[in-house]
């Protein structure tokens, strides 16, 4: 699916850089601005500190004149306004609605040949207004849904750049989203002997610090054993427990133990 982000009479070239970092961070490159306040903003410095390494955005994006100029081979036109029209488009929430596309899209691929399916063309823009007005109601309403985000009732007013970026999450997510890399290394947990020993090194400690009497240890070791257990503990936090119960051992004087 063909994906654009339209901008309409952008008045600060810092959304601009916002916008295109935005995007970036969602795997999408097609901006198109139409009638920006400044006819240099994607060369304007603070477009570009914004932008915060996505140039590469800004360098493939357009400013048109028109609306008309920036539709060009889209089918779908979404709009982004926080106040309903009395004629408008159907309201509805990003999630929501983009649920609907892809489950739509599955149905007219499968029921398509391989010859139509290569001739098919599903282009999706969304459309964002000026900071100062927003959409006007005839840019809205040539529109076939008007997207809105689920914010508080009394505080729905979003910079440009994070409500693009709420969309372009969303879009993504229904696209099928990027794996989450870990950052920490895979652990390996304890395996049962692993527990054992180190149960026997802690029940001697504790032995050693007068904390557990050998003769009536009632049911302290098991409710351990099972704390372990739940914890799913690695073999490195084994090694930490026994190095905790050697040193225990070791702070007790020899005529105590």
């Amino acid at each position: 699916m063909q994906t654009r982000f339209i901008l309409i009479n952008t008045s600060h070239a810092g959304n601009v850089g916002a916008c295109a970092r935005a995007m970036k961070t969602m795997g999408f490159d097609d901006l198109v601005l139409v009638a920006p306040r400044w006819p240099n903003v994607l060369r304007r410095e603070e477009t570009i500190q914004r932008a915060s390494g996505a140039i590469d955005v800004l360098k493939r994006a357009r400013i048109v004149d028109t609306l008309n100029d920036a539709l060009q081979g889209m089918t779908h036109l979404c709009a982004t306004a926080m106040i309903p029209r009395d004629f408008g488009p159907p309201v509805v929430t990003p999630r929501e609605h983009f649920q609907l596309l892809i489950n739509q899209e599955r149905l007219t691929q499968s029921g398509q040949g391989l010859e139509a399916k290569k001739a098919y063309n599903f282009g999706i823009a969304f459309l964002f207004g000026s900071e100062r007005f927003g959409m006007s109601n005839e840019d809205v309403y040539r529109c076939h849904v008007c997207l809105t985000l689920p914010t508080h009732p009394q505080f729905g007013s979003l910079n440009l750049g994070a409500a693009l970026q709420v969309i372009a999450y969303e879009w993504r997510l229904a696209l099928g989203a990027y794996p989450v890399q870990s950052a920490t290394p895979a652990v390996t947990l304890a395996d049962a002997a692993d527990i054992s020993g180190a149960l026997t090194h802690i029940e001697q400690a504790l032995v050693a610090i007068g904390f557990l009497d050998p003769q009536a240890p009632k049911k302290l070791m098991p409710r351990l054993n099972q704390l372990l257990n739940r914890a799913a503990i690695t073999t490195e936090e084994i090694h930490i427990l026994r190095g905790v119960a050697k040193m225990m051992i070791k702070s007790v004087p020899v005529e105590v133990r």
